[in-house]
């Protein structure tokens, strides 16, 4: 399968080797790599540029825009720079994160789990981050949900979802829509992604009601807001984040902001949450 891969990177000079690095060692190489040089102030372009020499599927975009690290507008902006300027030869459309390293058969197996199941939408592996010398499951990951760091699409699902929204819950909603439209998700718990920085923390203080922002775009409604603001609020360690995620939905509520899905995908969304949700306490 022909992977194309396109990767944001806002002052990743720590990281981005490395991620290059597992990039051009994989067992199935992808057929074109773009970096998107967001805005950098540090090394990030001059090393980027070093593979551009040495490998002629990597590519490199330099952009402008905000320093402010704002999750979901930013990084996907970033990601269109790149998607604008390929080609639809591919079959896979990945959007990775900047400070990852990947098994080298990642892109490989990936492979395999598309040609085996044509329904297959979107698949990954799990993120990993390092504590005390070791390398520990991210408490974010779930076996139902690919982590926005390392998104992996079908051509027809990517174009089927309208692609990506610029907007924080970018990647909730994008798989809530390729259920609506019949696809399926996969992650792949035997592949084990190095994440060089945990979610979330580059984020600045501007961006703490987004969340609940985004589950307003996404027709989840109160309850289930009330539901999953406690939930991921638990998950971060930080009950306080209870309260900005239910000040950003009710904001969102009173300024009509509009929304990422229609009427019809919104009740989809509140049928299937409900369903997880119901589905667990019965478990």
């Amino acid at each position: 399968m022909d992977f194309y891969i396109i990767i944001p990177a806002h002052n990743e000079e720590s990281s981005i080797g490395l991620t290059l690095d597992s990039i051009v060692n994989q067992t199935l190489l992808p057929k074109k790599v773009i970096v998107v040089n967001d805005n950098s102030t540090d090394k990030t372009e001059e090393i980027v540029e070093i593979y551009t020499k040495k490998h002629p599927f990597i590519s490199l975009i330099n952009s402008k825009s905000s320093n402010k690290h704002l999750p979901g507008s930013k990084i996907i902006n970033a990601f269109y720079k790149g998607f604008e300027t390929l080609d639809d030869n591919y079959d896979v459309i990945c959007k990775f994160d900047a400070d990852l390293i990947f098994p080298n058969n990642y892109l490989e197996q990936l492979s395999i789990h598309f040609n085996k199941n044509n329904k297959l939408g979107m698949a990954a592996g799990f993120c990993y981050i390092e504590k005390n010398n070791d390398w520990k499951l991210e408490n974010l990951t779930r076996k139902d949900h690919i982590r926005g760091a390392l998104k992996a699409y079908r051509k027809n699902c990517f174009i089927e979802i309208g692609k990506l929204k610029p907007s924080m819950g970018w990647d909730t909603v994008d798989e809530l829509l390729a259920k609506f439209y019949g696809w399926e998700i996969l992650t792949d718990e035997s592949l084990h992604v190095k994440h060089l920085k945990p979610t979330g923390m580059s984020y600045n203080k501007a961006s703490k009601y987004l969340q609940g922002e985004a589950m307003y775009k996404m027709r989840y409604g109160f309850i289930i807001t009330l539901i999953s603001a406690t939930k991921l609020a638990y998950k971060k360690g930080n009950l306080s984040l209870f309260k900005d995620y239910l000040a950003g939905y009710f904001k969102a509520k009173k300024e009509k902001i509009e929304h990422l899905v229609t009427e019809e995908e919104g009740k989809f969304i509140r049928d299937l949450r409900w369903k997880g949700m119901l589905g667990k306490l019965k478990g």
